[in-house]
């Protein structure tokens, strides 16, 4: 959804332990504008925090700490056959993530870099590629371990 579209403007709440450290971050980007996420229909009840480059979404995190990231639809199809993010019932193009603990921090911080790279410019391919490498990374931490 276009940041014209959203509604009325609030700025965007404190989150719980990780996840407001993964707003703080994202809000301090070049150009990224960070206001409350309200519950779908009502401007009334803030629902998280959402994070726009110009008027395009990237993302927005719950209250509940479930990170939503917009993403193309084949970047998002390659996260979630890596397991590295979960599928979003309501759209292809966007990709769920549980922020529920410190660790969670960098891999949800990646995700919105992912969305905020492509929204200044990178290709679906370049994307690919970050996406390909995090998945063989993400695969060789998980054979160490074994």
């Amino acid at each position: 959804m276009l940041l014209s579209e959203k509604g009325r403007f609030a700025p965007p709440p404190t989150l719980k332990g990780a996840a407001q450290r993964v707003s703080e971050t994202i809000a301090s980007w070049k150009d990224v504008h960070a206001r409350a996420h309200w519950l779908l229909g009502d401007e009334d009840t803030i629902d998280g925090a959402d994070f726009y480059l110009g008027q395009e979404e990237i993302g927005h995190i719950h209250l509940y700490s479930e990170a939503h990231v917009m993403l193309p639809r084949a970047v998002a199809d390659a996260l979630i056959k890596a397991k590295l993010a979960s599928t979003f019932p309501s759209g292809r193009d966007v990709v769920a993530f549980a922020i529920k603990s410190k660790s969670d921090i960098d891999h949800a911080l990646w995700l919105f870099e992912l969305s905020y790279s492509k929204h200044r410019g990178m290709s679906d391919k370049q994307l690919l590629q970050q996406v390909a490498e995090r998945a063989r990374d993400s695969k060789r931490e998980t054979e160490s371990r074994a």
